[in-house]
């Protein structure tokens, strides 16, 4: 049952962006286009103001002990920030996801189709990455919807900083500026806007898998969990070597994040040793710490330290690697299915037979088959921006570009 809300300011906060919401779903492509244009526009005039209020975040949370992962992800380089305020430009410029769709059922005097058309209010909940609120914030906008941000309190000065040029660029190009609404971080808030069914639409969580966890258990109103780490390749007896190497490493490269980041490899056993240390003593020259099951361990102690049984479900976030052995495609399928986090996982091989069964047996949102499941926010030459990865088990599964943030509805005429 809808509650009212114990806070006034959230209280005030949804009713605000529920009429912003109705305000941009009478807009067309343009305006909305011109209005995310304006917001790149007003990051760009705010770009040192950002990178000084990061400097402030950066040393509070060195002084708090924050994890070296969450300052990593907080850290705004002039490289970063400029990489964002241009993915925000070129999002101004794709083609929108809006229209009708013929559903072609014509019955006597009477025809349907269907139309898609914004949710409304869209939450994003995220975790340092403050980047990532001014493209969620212009995903929403191109979509037609509001969005309520809520990041995390390592990132409070830089995310106050770019909310406020995203709003300056809604109010140069006419738009509400409730339209995007940062809230604080505190747990009691969080908790109200999870519950919220009827003015809140959709809620994105982003981050660690103890910040999808808690939204997960609290949230009544529909969520789209966004997945990091914890992604499988399984090397089968004929897989090429440099394939597995350049998927491990490739995947690790993020932006920071490394969302398909490969942190479990399956090897079948028939996998001749000189393979596997030629590909330890290379991914040891990078960096990588390298784990393994009993199994491995007791055969490559040299090499590898002993993973305990809980990490094969966890994900690092980090350049470790942990190896296990499998006697078949078959064993590999069942362990994906029961220890990853099931957005990404892999596969290299010579075997079109294996390839089949691994793509037909997994249940991941996104297989790859002898490539690198690399995830990149807007690839080169692509016309589709993604805001992360989602193993949810629905029909939005996989990438979360614009389609997820759109609804289909029906329309018949008499």
């Amino acid at each position: 049952m809808e509650h009212a809300s114990a806070n006034p300011n959230l209280a005030s906060v949804l009713h605000q962006s529920v009429q912003a919401g109705r305000h941009l779903a009478l807009t067309n492509r343009k305006q909305r286009e011109q209005a995310i244009g304006s917001m790149a526009t007003a990051l760009r005039a705010a770009f040192h103001d950002i990178l000084e209020a990061n400097t402030l975040d950066l040393e509070a949370s060195r002084e708090l002990g924050i994890s070296d992962l969450l300052l990593e992800w907080l850290k705004l380089t002039p490289e970063r920030l400029q990489r964002y305020i241009d993915l925000l430009y070129r999002l101004s410029e794709l083609s929108s996801v809006a229209g009708s769709t013929d559903l072609g059922s014509q019955v006597s005097d009477r025809h349907s189709y269907s139309q898609v058309k914004p949710l409304g209010t869209v939450a994003f909940i995220y975790e340092a990455l403050p980047e990532l609120g001014a493209i969620a914030a212009g995903m929403s906008l191109k979509t037609g919807n509001s969005i309520i941000l809520r990041g995390g309190s390592e990132a409070q000065h830089t995310n106050l900083a770019i909310e406020t040029a995203l709003r300056i660029g809604l109010e140069q190009a006419d738009f509400p500026q409730n339209a995007i609404q940062l809230i604080d971080s505190s747990p009691s808030l969080l908790y109200e806007l999870l519950t919220h069914t009827q003015q809140v639409n959709l809620v994105i969580p982003y981050g660690s898998p103890s910040l999808i966890h808690q939204v997960t258990q609290q949230a009544t109103v529909s969520i789209l969990p966004a997945a990091i780490g914890n992604c499988y390749l399984y090397w089968g007896a004929n897989g090429d070597f440099d394939l597995v190497r350049h998927a491990i490493c490739d995947s690790h490269v993020g932006e920071p994040d490394a969302v398909n980041a490969i942190e479990k490899v399956l090897v079948h056993t028939d996998r001749g040793s000189t393979s596997l240390t030629m590909l330890w003593k290379s991914l040891k020259d990078k960096g990588f710490q390298l784990r393994g099951d009993r199994e491995m361990v007791s055969n490559y102690g040299e090499y590898l330290q002993l993973a305990q049984d809980g990490e094969w479900s966890h994900p690092y976030l980090r350049k470790i690697v942990a190896f296990k052995s499998v006697k078949s495609v078959d064993e590999a399928i069942t362990t994906i299915d029961n220890y990853s986090s099931g957005h990404a996982d892999c596969i290299v091989t010579d075997s079109y037979l294996e390839t089949q069964q691994f793509v037909a047996g997994i249940n991941s949102a996104c297989a790859y088959i002898n490539a690198s499941p690399r995830f990149y926010r807007h690839q080169r030459g692509s016309d589709r921006i993604w805001l992360g990865m989602s193993n949810y088990h629905g029909s939005q599964r996989g990438a979360i570009g614009l389609a997820a943030l759109m609804a289909t509805q029906q329309v018949t005429m008499g």
